[in-house]
């Protein structure tokens, strides 16, 4: 499959807003201060870098050499993490790692071949850990006006077999129905608040509509989603109220 995120790492480095400390919090005490972490699909490091200080290492793989690169950058004197170009077809040839993190990328894996690879490399009390929004996230304030001017320009991608996408199995299931079969989840809340160059920024974040894929459109579909969203919401600032999930998985 093509590399979906080709030119997005600089837009999902800003406008993709983080997990939270809580959320972070709760993957550091899953892990343990001398946890090497693997965090597989680490894009810019949204959670290698605020998780680095609270565990020995983090090894963080990623396939486009853009999110490495940005996510270098932002990390710029951690002496604990390391940027590997790699997805989850090449986990064997990885450094050893004691606990897995994965964010949105577990979305577009095969998923429950990763696990049963997962559970052949990871040590007996090895941790898969899966943050992202929650069950039932709702849609961004915007998504109603500015979902329409999305479809006129963004481009599939095709759909890996075991992904969220072809399936719409929820991570939690699938978990459950794996070697990784003890589950614990805990939801935390964060507000955020977005002004409209964080919308027009967060959209070019996204799979379908990267500057890569919209080329030579990029200026002109910036410019119709800045306009329906002022037509929408003239003050250009939106309230959203957001639950990420973090499910840790253990063996039974």
């Amino acid at each position: 499959m093509t590399n979906p995120f080709d030119g997005a790492a600089p837009y999902y480095a800003k406008y993709r807003p983080g997990h939270g400390e809580a959320a972070i919090g709760c993957l550091a005490r899953a892990f343990g201060p001398g946890s090497r972490v693997l965090d597989l699909g680490c894009g810019p490091g949204t959670v290698a870098i605020p998780l680095a200080p609270a565990v020995h290492e983090v090894i963080a793989v990623d396939p486009d050499a853009g999110m490495l690169a940005e996510g270098g950058r932002v990390a710029a004197g951690s002496p604990n993490i390391r940027w590997l170009s790699g997805d989850s077809t090449t986990l064997a040839g990885l450094p050893p790692f004691d606990d897995v993190v994965m964010g949105r990328s577990f979305h577009w894996m095969d998923r429950r071949a990763v696990l049963a690879e997962l559970d052949r490399l990871l040590p007996p009390e090895g941790a898969v850990a899966l943050v992202g929004p929650s069950r039932d996230p709702g849609e961004h304030p915007w998504e109603p006006v500015v979902r329409l001017v999305r479809a006129a320009y963004a481009s599939d991608e095709p759909k890996a077999v075991g992904s969220f996408q072809s399936s719409g199995e929820h991570h939690h299931d699938v978990l459950v129905d794996s070697p990784f079969d003890r589950v614990e989840s805990s939801l935390f809340e964060q507000r955020l608040s977005w002004d409209l160059d964080a919308v027009l920024g967060l959209q070019l974040s996204y799979s379908y509509t990267t500057p890569t894929r919209l080329g030579d459109r990029v200026a002109e579909f910036v410019d119709a989603v800045r306009e329906v969203l002022l037509a929408d919401n003239p003050s250009g600032v939106w309230q959203e109220r957001t639950v990420t999930e973090v499910l840790i998985a253990r063996r039974s």
